[in-house]
């Protein structure tokens, strides 16, 4: 009777191994575009220095519901949606910050002079040291905080005319 080497199985098991690892990233669960695990959360303490060559500290939302938007003038997506963030603005009275995200402050200057102003400040984060805090995957994105300081809403991607209403009536 021929012995059977069992060490010969281990590149079989290793394949298999891998294989079901693909095939788990592939189709396991997946995570919502909106999904975050911050919605639900306080804010956390953002500070840091506004285009305008002041500061702004956004650890106490003072009652008022917020709007974080995170840009760059690099970011096509961030061009595109900047219409609607102006008509958003127009639309509310709810503070519209802008967050420049990775962006020389030069650059972020010459882009809203060229597209118009939207915001009610706007905070350089040329490091990406905030974003990185709200859990960031990229620009364009979207964070609705209530007046409550809790983060109810993330918005992955350049907004469209059709989220700007359902933005808007989030932080109402």
């Amino acid at each position: 009777m021929k012995k059977i080497n069992l060490f010969a199985f281990i590149p079989l098991a290793i394949f298999i191994a891998i294989g079901a690892m693909f095939l788990w990233g592939m189709y396991g669960k997946r995570v919502s575009k909106d999904e975050s695990p911050l919605i639900g959360k306080p804010l956390t303490a953002i500070s840091g220095g506004t285009l305008d060559g002041g500061t702004i500290n956004l650890d106490n939302t003072s009652g008022q519901p917020l709007i974080l938007n995170f840009f760059a003038s690099w970011c096509a997506p961030c061009r595109d949606e900047h219409k609607q963030i102006l008509q958003m603005a127009g639309a509310t009275k709810v503070k519209i910050i802008g967050i420049a995200y990775r962006d020389d402050p030069k650059e972020t200057r010459n882009y809203i002079d060229e597209l118009g102003n939207p915001y009610s400040d706007i905070i350089v984060d040329r490091q990406g040291g905030i974003g990185a805090s709200l859990g960031l995957s990229g620009v364009p994105e979207t964070y609705i905080v209530g007046a409550d300081g809790i983060i109810k809403y993330k918005h992955k991607g350049p907004i469209t005319p059709k989220d700007a209403p359902e933005l808007l009536k989030k932080a109402q």
